[in-house]
């Protein structure tokens, strides 16, 4: 097992374009990939072509890789796993989520209620992971499986459109890592201020208008819009910085 100042060090070889970097990594992560793939069995895609969709993914991972993003390489391999995978089936047919998914999906939202309630903060992913007593790469899936608290997906509504948070928060210049940034934002949102997180929380996961946290703030509705255009720059930033 490589330690993790190894495998930072391999990572940044192999955006330098050291072949060798990257076979050692893929090596080194095969089994995370092949157990992330092994979720999608049955789907109708061929096991080789969906550990050659994994290997696509994880590529993709080496290449977007950031340190500033504050999580594990591992954890970050995750989500850009899944996602490619997902684009492939969702250009070649629908994803049905199993009930089992499901489920774990609906406790994981009363536990990050409870866990932000209990702590004014947002549980981790290995939080998360640890209190289930899953994997990691099962906690993403289930988060991804529907509507999660600060999916980058949810649908919000402006004066003029209608939008989702990535379209708010995605770089013109870089929109291949949909799926990593669910778990960066939620690792940023967790350092935000306090007020700050609070709106971010209420607006995207308990779906509340700016009226509403306004009327729970005891501020006007414009500042509740001035607020979440500052954060969710600022969270733009840090994402693509």
């Amino acid at each position: 097992m490589l330690s993790n100042e190894q495998i930072l060090q391999l990572v940044e070889k192999a955006q330098q374009g050291d072949q060798d970097a990257k076979s050692v990594l893929i090596e080194e992560n095969s089994p995370l990939i092949k157990s992330v793939i092994k979720r999608f069995r049955d789907k109708g895609v061929e096991y080789d072509d969906l550990f050659q969709l994994g290997c696509m993914g994880f590529l993709k991972a080496i290449k977007n890789f950031n340190p500033q993003f504050g999580v594990k390489f591992s954890t970050y391999v995750v989500p850009m796993v899944i996602g490619e995978i997902k684009r492939f089936m969702r250009d070649d047919g629908s994803i049905k989520v199993s009930r089992a998914l499901k489920t774990l999906n609906l406790q994981i939202n009363k536990f990050v209620e409870k866990y932000s309630h209990e702590n004014e903060k947002s549980p981790s992913i290995e939080e998360i992971a640890k209190h289930f007593n899953v994997d990691e790469q099962d906690v993403v899936m289930a988060m991804d499986s529907a509507k999660m608290p600060l999916s980058l997906y949810t649908p919000i509504e402006d004066d003029s459109e209608s939008l989702n948070l990535i379209d708010r928060l995605e770089s013109q210049d870089d929109i291949n890592g949909k799926m990593i940034d669910n778990i960066a934002l939620t690792e940023l949102v967790k350092r935000l201020e306090e007020r700050d997180r609070k709106i971010i929380l209420l607006r995207y996961y308990f779906d509340k208008t700016q009226s509403e946290i306004a009327k729970e703030l005891k501020i006007s509705q414009v500042q509740v819009s001035r607020l979440e255009n500052k954060i969710l720059n600022n969270l733009k930033n840090k994402l693509t910085s």
